[in-house]
């Protein structure tokens, strides 16, 4: 188990490996958010994104899914987070694309009110098959102290 003193100011990841399906993307813009852009081909191609593109929240669901897969993988004794700062999508997410992960450590700072805890800040960078950066975002990750 990795505990928040294990987490070293610097330390890198990366992971994932998420194929973006176009049904996928439709089903999420359905419930979700449902822009003529995200559910039609024939909208979206009167738009700057020229084709069917996921919603940016769903690029963030799909992100959620390979960093909680990693964190599982790596037995990080995660605690939630109260956040994300800083949310950038920067190009759109298109069907057929495969999204992928990297993330550095900024910031870990043991919380003074509740010493059983950490907070960690990452700079989270997506990427699609073509390493052009598609989202950024700092996200904030409460861990597990080893000793409170």
């Amino acid at each position: 188990m990795r505990y928040f003193e294990d987490i070293a100011v610097g330390e890198t990841a990366r992971f994932g490996d998420y194929p973006v399906e176009r049904d996928e993307v439709i089903a999420f813009a359905e419930r979700f958010d449902p822009q003529p852009f995200h559910l039609s081909d024939e909208a979206a191609a009167q738009t700057h994104f020229g084709r069917l593109a996921a919603s940016g929240w769903h690029t963030c669901a799909m992100t959620m899914a390979m960093l909680v897969g990693h964190l599982k993988a790596d037995e990080q004794a995660g605690l939630g987070s109260p956040g994300i700062d800083a949310l950038r999508w920067l190009v759109p997410v298109y069907p057929g694309d495969r999204l992928r992960c990297e993330t550095e450590v900024i910031e870990a700072r043991r919380s003074t009110s509740r010493p059983e805890m950490g907070i960690v800040k990452s700079r989270m960078t997506v990427f699609n098959q073509d390493d052009v950066a598609v989202m950024t975002f700092v996200s904030n990750g409460l861990i597990a102290t080893r000793h409170p």
